[in-house]
């Protein structure tokens, strides 16, 4: 997509003109990313944006750093129902408090994926053999909202006690942490996230 106002380069529909969006496609999506913290971070912003717009949670991922110890897994884990009652009452959190619950008892499971594979990194990146799946779409209309790899890390999820984190929401993740390369290849993230590979 072009518009006027940010740089003239082609992307992806979705990014639209909202300079959230546009920052949030240009230099982090499809990135791929082997940084516990980070890869603790999205998967807690993915399960809170479950049935909600991924716009609303860029708005609020700085109260969400804040109130989840910028996103330190072993903090998050020892949190008690002081901490809970204070992000049930800040506005700046989606105030759901399944979603915050599930969020608090995925820490504890991420740590416990941690202590057995080594790190997150090591673990969840195994659903790719460990390298990106180049998907090569032409239209928004063709990325799917789940794969066989998104199921398969769903499914491992929850056996490990981990909630939030149907297949949709891990595909997003996946796409989110570079584990899939979504970008529509006219999109100039493609090319570059691709190696320079058409």
């Amino acid at each position: 997509m072009r518009f006027p106002g940010i740089a003239m380069k082609t992307r992806c529909a979705w990014a639209g003109n909202d300079p959230l969006y546009v920052s949030y496609h240009d230099e982090e999506w499809g990135v791929p990313l082997h940084d516990d913290r980070k890869l603790f971070e999205f998967l807690i912003l993915e399960g809170a944006q479950a049935g909600l717009s991924w716009r609303t949670i860029l708005g609020k991922r700085p109260h969400y750093r804040r109130a989840f110890a910028r996103f330190d897994a072993r903090k998050v884990a020892r949190f008690g129902k002081a901490e809970l009652t204070a992000m049930l009452a800040d506005p700046g959190l989606v105030r759901n408090r399944m979603k915050l619950e599930a969020a608090i008892g995925n820490a504890r499971a991420f740590l416990a994926v941690q202590k057995e594979a080594g790190s997150f990194d090591r673990f969840v990146w195994s659903f790719v053999d460990h390298r990106p799946i180049e998907n090569r779409w032409t239209r928004g209309g063709q990325v799917p909202a789940e794969s066989d790899e998104s199921r398969a890390l769903s499914k491992e999820l929850r056996r490990r006690d981990f909630r939030f984190v149907g297949p949709t929401i891990c595909y997003a993740f996946m796409q989110a942490v570079g584990m899939v390369n979504d970008h529509l290849v006219e999109c100039f993230r493609y090319r570059e996230l691709a190696g320079g590979r058409r």
